[in-house]
């Protein structure tokens, strides 16, 4: 079973690689695949807050 520090490093590290991708897509004009992302964005990020966790210096998105 995993602890809580491991599951907050984890949804972490996914939350900023859909950052990332979601960067590359608004970049590159890509709509749908950035509607996509932006959907996995939102439930990360309410995993993220549910967990206590500050979003201030890592949302770089803020949708």
């Amino acid at each position: 079973m995993p602890t809580n520090g491991e599951i907050v490093k984890d949804v972490v590290e996914q939350f900023q690689k859909i950052q990332a991708h979601m960067k590359n897509a608004k970049e590159e004009n890509a709509t749908k695949t950035y509607e996509g992302l932006k959907n996995d964005y939102l439930s990360l990020k309410a995993i993220l807050t549910s967990l206590g966790v500050n979003l201030t210096d890592i949302d770089k998105i803020k949708e």
